[in-house]
């Protein structure tokens, strides 16, 4: 969503956009000349509005941005291209969007979700489809006419089915039902205890249920799934066959909804599941991409999402196109 009004680009040509790309776990923000080249970069911690409360979260953005406008020797700049997790709905970015507006770091700003951070770092041109799947699990698409698709992406409220907590949870909820009877067997039901140094699933349970052992360590379930479905167990290779499925899935959807399904277009896979390459993931979404959308061409997004913001930014301001060759030529040989 786009916001301008209070802010001023009172720093001229010199600084042309402010880009912002702000994950649950770390912040970048870039600041372009007109020219395209970066002047100015600095990193922070996590943006978390449901959280800290939106105010905080912001707060915690002008000190990244402040740092970054230190180095580029500016105070404002004519456009913010911000991408910031947990935009998840239209209405979210439409609040975002007025939060930073009233900060005054550009004359316009543009809120998105991050997820098309890393859609445009991985695209010549604002047309394709991206998965991530990280944490959680989200798609967004594009074409160069400003038509979008997206998902809500909040969970299960949303119909989601994924990302690295979703699948810690499954793994969970299998081994439990194998260990107790109510479940197959799985050597999930072994490897996940083992991976904390438990002797079984009912230890690992309690040590999660008392707060023994940290609730963000879940995460480390997943990298466990993975390695036990190598193995040939048959419920985690099941759990990961069924991740491949929602990641076609939401993909296929997208394509359709931008009528991109008959034409040849990047399908970009990021987040650190699908960035991790894992043979058994990333041939059956290969395959069932080719099943279900012959033309998707899939590739994998390794470029950092504070490109996709720049991008993007230079996108609004109808930048010409040597200066995203440029901002890209600085991002991809760092």
């Amino acid at each position: 969503m786009t916001s301008s009004g209070s802010g001023a680009a009172g720093s001229g040509p010199a600084a042309l956009v402010l880009a912002i790309d702000a994950g649950n776990s770390k912040t970048d923000a870039a600041v372009l000349a007109a020219d395209g080249r970066v002047v100015g970069t600095a990193r922070g911690g996590g943006f978390r509005p449901p959280v800290v409360g939106v105010e905080t979260a912001v707060d915690s953005l002008a000190e990244t941005v402040g740092r970054a406008f230190a180095e580029a020797g500016v105070t404002s700049v004519a456009h913010v291209s911000a991408c910031l997790a947990n935009a998840d709905l239209p209405v979210e970015e439409e609040r975002l969007a007025a939060a930073l507006d009233a900060r005054a770091w550009g004359a316009s700003v543009e809120v998105r979700n991050d997820t098309f951070a890393i859609l445009r770092a991985g695209i010549a041109e604002p047309r394709g489809v991206a998965v991530v799947c990280g944490a959680g699990i989200n798609c967004v698409g594009m074409r160069p006419d400003g038509l979008t698709a997206r998902f809500p992406a909040i969970g299960r409220l949303s119909g989601d089915w994924g990302g690295g907590g979703g699948l810690a949870e499954e793994a969970l909820w299998h081994a439990a039902r194998a260990e107790d009877g109510r479940g197959g067997p799985t050597a999930l039901a072994r490897t996940l205890p083992a991976h904390f140094g438990l002797p079984s699933m009912y230890a690992l349970i309690e040590a999660l249920h008392l707060e023994h052992l940290d609730e963000a360590r879940r995460h480390e379930l997943t990298p466990v799934l993975f390695a036990t479905a190598v193995d040939g167990d048959p419920v985690a290779r099941s759990l990961v066959d069924r991740l491949a499925e929602e990641v076609v899935a939401m993909a296929t959807v997208a394509l359709t909804r931008l009528s991109l399904l008959e034409e040849p277009v990047p399908v970009l896979l990021g987040g650190s599941i699908l960035a991790a390459r894992h043979p058994q993931l990333d041939t059956g979404i290969r395959d069932l991409l080719a099943d279900r959308a012959p033309k998707a061409v899939p590739q994998v997004v390794t470029a950092r999402p504070v490109l996709g913001a720049a991008l993007l930014g230079l996108d609004h301001v109808r930048a010409p196109a040597d200066t995203h060759t440029r901002v890209r030529a600085f991002y991809e040989g760092n």
